[in-house]
């Protein structure tokens, strides 16, 4: 599942509008959407047109600024909300075969999933780490811009006709058990064991605007930064680098990679084929743009 094709190209005039309604809904509601990438926000923001019953985007903007009901609605159209549990099961393969056995070297660990929408990674990461004996020493972070879809990630009940798929990729993943035994099926739906979010943080969290927050030692931010212009990708990258342990983990998408010059010597391919990253034992902190070498700006 992934977004539509892109859209005929903009007119100047559609161009500029989506540039103010960007600017609009970061003054009013200080949601920061005007450094993702442009191709992905303009289907989104016709997603919102059209669910709003708008002509132009002038008009979304005005009703946006003068109708703050309306925002639940505009965050809902304006994430991407697309994931699967154990998407691309040989990222979570890896991670149990190669990752884990260095994880367990730390006696307590800080696992942070970024931009976790519905929660269907943070559960994989639950699971898996309950298959591998390290969930009692775990705490887990699952941050996301969205607040209806980090309560569905809080709720955690999916749609039944989703865990044929979810299955298949639990065992393809290398799962230790039968993905049913952490779930319960009632009214058509897949209410997952509440035990697996009982050591998860659930905060909302931007990684356009907000800082770090904590030491992680595993940090899975995957199918994110494809939405990022590249100043933005950057930003986020350099969080995950500021927010890793040395020797941490970094994960990303499968169409992703660590490419912005100034964290080249933050990470280390360790699984590149499954696009994880290591933070490399000692670097030296580089300034971000903005920042004096007193961390002031």
């Amino acid at each position: 599942m992934s977004e539509p094709p892109d859209m005929l190209p903009a007119s100047p005039a559609q161009a500029i509008e989506l540039e103010l309604l960007l600017e609009a809904i970061n003054r009013r509601y200080h949601y920061d959407f005007r450094a993702y990438s442009r191709s992905s926000l303009r289907r989104r923001a016709e997603l919102l047109r059209q669910r709003l019953g708008c002509e132009t985007l002038s008009h979304v903007q005005a009703r946006l600024l003068h109708e703050p009901p309306l925002l639940a609605t505009m965050i809902d159209c304006m994430t991407v909300q697309v994931s699967e549990m154990f998407r691309d099961p040989l990222y979570f393969r890896a991670l149990r075969e190669r990752v884990i056995p260095h994880l367990r070297t730390f006696p307590s660990l800080k696992v942070w999933v970024a931009g976790c929408s519905a929660g269907e990674e943070l559960h994989s990461l639950a699971i898996l780490f309950r298959e591998e004996g390290l969930e009692s020493r775990t705490i887990f972070y699952a941050t996301e811009i969205n607040p209806a879809a980090l309560a569905r990630a809080q709720a955690g009940i999916y749609e039944l006709d989703r865990l044929p798929l979810f299955t298949s990729n639990h065992q393809k993943s290398g799962g230790r058990t039968s993905l049913s035994d952490y779930y319960t099926a009632a009214y058509g739906a897949a209410v997952f064991d509440k035990t697996l979010r009982a050591r998860t943080v659930f905060a909302e969290h931007s990684l356009a605007s907000d800082a770090v927050f904590s030491e992680m030692h595993l940090i899975s931010c995957r199918n994110v930064l494809i939405y990022f212009d590249p100043q933005l990708q950057n930003r986020a990258v350099g969080l995950f680098r500021d927010s890793l342990a040395r020797g941490g983990f970094l994960g990303l998408g499968m169409n992703e990679s660590l490419h912005p010059p100034e964290h080249a010597d933050a990470f280390t391919p360790f699984a590149q084929p499954e696009r994880i990253y290591r933070r490399s034992a000692a670097i030296a902190h580089k300034p971000r743009h903005g920042e004096s070498h007193h961390g002031a700006a």
